[in-house]
């Protein structure tokens, strides 16, 4: 029994070098890759020096609450609960930490009186180190799937409480975290609370050993309608008068041929019929834009500026940070990600702003949501064009607004806000009691 215990101990300090080699390995990389980075304007050449602790903000007296979110996505879902923490005065500072640059823009929009914003530091153990040292976090908070090896052994060693919240993570997640066996049980044994937005992903944590499990629900159910970052112009809004619109988001390829077959069938009952596409990824446009083309549609994008005429049939766009928006001025929203085996996208965005979903028979990813929103018939699948063109008919010509299943959706919000609030309270009210 020693003997297998010694095994296990040394086997993971073994990864844990490995893991450390590749990510120093990066580092002496790191001067061409954010060179790179710098010229694709994916990095912000100032600020970036805090990935290597060169901090920018000051650490001030009191209290501090650290949460961390790798991208847009996983800081705007935390948005309405740093809302409610800021209004707790035992409370002296929020840090929220995250990786990309479009993250860091988004928190700058929020007027909060008490948090600040760096970039968190690469995964190496003196930095990770360095970090904790300086920001000396009285509660770690990780969002969603956000799981740091070095960060959350120091982290440990510290004796700093770790909460993971919102957690989420998939079969193929969960698949490929499961290999690393004794190293990976290691890692998940340094969580103290874990919060899961589902009961997959309550399932997965409890075979990776996690100790003190709550289910409590998806946060991004409580982001505020009137959380709208960026308002359309008023210009490019009266150029979408009169017009029937319907939207096509997060798609992958092929499913933009699809949605523009769908408005192909459509187009000879309304003439003022127009389709909207967010593509998942823009570097795809050109590709696009001659897949449609080949229907005989006429089609622009968001980036042209051009005008949209009468007799306009895709509207392409190939911006960041406006899908939202888009979701609000149109009805119905299909999500992409469901044609393919790619597992869907999340569907909560364009229900609380009151669409009508539309989606494709793969939405693995998101089950639970999707199968909450169809028995509310807030969402709808369809498995082939046919279906696709005729809920499309259906739904663009209802309202989508101040019905009572949307009102619902935001109850179900609020609920989950309140009890994301009193557990982050109670833990820090504990930690407070110890200093």
């Amino acid at each position: 029994m020693g003997s297998m215990i010694i095994f296990l101990i040394f086997s993971i300090k073994i990864m844990f070098f490995f893991y450390q080699s590749i990510v120093l390995l990066i580092i002496i990389f790191s001067p061409i890759i954010l060179l790179i980075r710098i010229f694709k304007k994916k990095e912000d050449k100032i600020r970036f020096k805090e990935k290597f602790c060169f901090f920018s903000k000051k650490r001030d007296r009191g209290n501090l609450i650290w949460f961390h979110g790798s991208s847009v996505g996983e800081v705007l879902s935390i948005m309405p609960l740093v809302k409610k923490l800021e209004k707790n005065t035992s409370i002296k500072k929020i840090l929220i930490t995250s990786s990309t640059l479009s993250s860091a823009s988004i928190i700058k929009r929020f007027k909060f009186k008490k948090t600040i914003h760096q970039f968190f530091p690469i995964d190496l153990n003196f930095l990770t180190n360095k970090f904790l040292d300086y920001w000396k976090p009285t509660v770690a908070i990780f969002i969603e799937s956000e799981i740091w090896p070095s960060m959350f052994l120091n982290i440990k060693k510290k004796s700093i409480p770790l909460i993971l919240i919102n957690a989420r993570i998939t079969k193929k997640t969960f698949n490929k975290w499961i290999k690393l066996g004794s190293f990976c049980k290691n890692i998940f044994s340094k969580i103290d609370f874990a919060y899961p937005q589902n009961l997959e992903t309550l399932k997965y944590l409890k075979k990776l050993e996690v100790n003190k499990i709550k289910l409590i629900g998806n946060l991004k159910f409580t982001e505020n309608k009137n959380d709208r970052l960026d308002l359309l112009e008023k210009s490019f809004i009266q150029q979408l008068k009169n017009r029937k619109l319907w939207c096509a988001s997060s798609t992958h390829a092929d499913e933009e041929l699809i949605c523009a077959k769908v408005h192909f069938k459509l187009k000879k009952k309304y003439k003022n019929l127009l389709t909207i596409i967010i593509p998942r990824h823009i570097h795809r446009v050109d590709e696009i834009k001659n897949k449609i083309k080949s229907l005989g549609l006429k089609i622009i994008s968001r980036s042209s500026n051009k005008k949209i005429l009468k007799d306009l049939d895709v509207f392409l766009v190939d911006t960041y940070g406006e899908t939202k928006q888009f979701y609000n001025i149109a009805n119905p929203v299909f999500l992409g990600g469901s044609f393919i085996k790619h597992g869907g996208q999340n569907p909560i965005e364009p229900a609380r702003l009151g669409s009508q979903i539309i989606h494709g028979p793969n939405v693995d990813n998101f089950k639970e949501v999707y199968k909450l929103f169809n028995n509310k018939r807030i969402s709808h699948k369809v498995k082939n064009i046919q279906q696709f063109t005729k809920i499309v008919d259906k739904l663009i010509n209802t309202s989508k607004r101040d019905n009572n299943k949307f009102i619902e959706i935001k109850k179900i919000g609020k609920t989950i806000l309140d009890k994301s609030t009193q557990e982050i309270n109670n833990i820090v009210k504990n930690e407070i009691k110890k200093t």
